[in-house]
């Protein structure tokens, strides 16, 4: 297993839930390598993953030289590894990893983690479209992604796997409040301040909206969203919770998850908020929440960016407590299919050429 870096990010999340269902195999020796510009781990992992990092710092002033030795880095660890296959993650690191590792004997098996729309500049377009087919597959999180990979890539071992969900388990002594919950890093694309917005319009006494997640990209959107809920004066029902390692309890004490991104690869956080139990609403991406959510079964579906129908939907969920409940139930039980004992297996079978 390869990725460059275990902080905190859906990529990484997912990587370290396969890692931990590989580890319980007990005929698979599982290995990962780091190889980003910071090595720290953010999330659990099982004490038998052997887990490998450079031992030099990265310097940032010396950008292109310590990438090229990373290159080499990875090349030479892999090679002492000799591994059976190889899993990559990262739309940009698996051209990176291709390259790394062009010539060696070894299966590598590479997966895009954003939405399968996401424009490229000219040089890494050009390296996907000449690396890629160089994979023994690429796993699309989606049916949309596969369809448009076949046609980027020309590549014909494409397999659609989702994301393992974590089993989030109620807990009696957590009681539900009237709470709307969103989670997802500070980006642009994620549109944490139209929800701000639309949620001040609603204007139910009683709610909250209660934001988790941290600036990413270098968009630096704290200051704004801040500054958003104190011209409107909504500091006591708008609550900015940053970076939180135990993102469970903030599933477990909501009654509803929002979710206004706009481009997604396949979005963990709803299948979380489902498996707690939460009826969601969300735009409905290129690839990702459909993939999830059955429009006004387990919750709604909105077009893209039509804000209006998006409000009108979450004040329809925070007025009937009876939807709230019945979307609930169904997204509980929807959301059993990406469970990590099915989605691991279909890792293992798809990367090991397991019938």
């Amino acid at each position: 297993m390869v990725i460059p870096t275990l902080q905190a990010g859906g990529m990484e999340r997912v990587m370290s839930e396969l890692a931990g269902y590989f580890c319980q195999k007990g005929d698979l020796e599982v290995h990962m390598v780091l190889y980003g510009n910071n090595t720290n781990v953010f999330y659990k992992v099982p004490g038998n993953l052997e887990i490998h990092k450079p031992k030099t710092i990265f310097n940032n002033r010396l950008r292109h030289i310590y990438t090229i030795g990373r290159l080499f880095y990875l090349r030479h660890k892999v090679k002492g590894i000799n591994p059976d296959s190889v899993l990559s993650f990262g739309e940009y690191w698996n051209s990176f990893v291709l390259v790394a590792l062009f010539g060696l004997p070894y299966p590598v098996y590479v997966s895009d983690r954003c939405s399968p729309g996401e424009k490229f500049n000219s040089f890494h377009s050009f390296l996907r479209r000449v690396l890629y087919p160089r994979a023994k597959g690429v796993v699309a999180q989606t049916e949309n992604a596969k369809v448009i990979y076949h046609s980027q890539f020309n590549h014909e071992n494409v397999k659609v796997i989702g994301n393992p969900i974590r089993v989030i388990k109620t807990w009696n002594c957590i009681e539900r409040e009237n709470i709307v919950l969103m989670v997802g890093r500070l980006i642009n694309t994620k549109h944490q301040d139209k929800l701000i917005e639309l949620f001040i319009r609603i204007s139910k006494p009683g709610w909250k909206l209660v934001i988790v997640g941290y600036d990413h990209l270098k968009q630096n959107n704290s200051e704004r969203l801040k500054k958003i809920i104190a011209d409107n004066h909504a500091e006591d029902s708008v609550i900015l919770e940053g970076k939180q390692a135990d993102v469970e309890t903030y599933y477990l004490k909501s009654k509803i998850f929002a979710f206004t991104s706009s481009s997604e690869g396949f979005p963990n956080a709803i299948g979380e908020a489902m498996s707690a139990g939460l009826p969601v609403v969300a735009f409905d991406c290129v690839a990702g929440p459909s993939e999830m959510i059955k429009d006004n079964y387990n919750g709604f579906l909105i077009p893209l960016c039509d804000y209006k129908q998006f409000k009108e939907k979450l004040e329809t969920l925070m007025k009937n407590e009876y939807l709230r409940a019945s979307f609930g139930k169904n997204a509980g039980e929807s959301i059993k299919k990406f469970y990590i004992t099915r989605i691991g297996e279909q890792y293992l079978q798809f990367i090991l050429n397991e019938s």
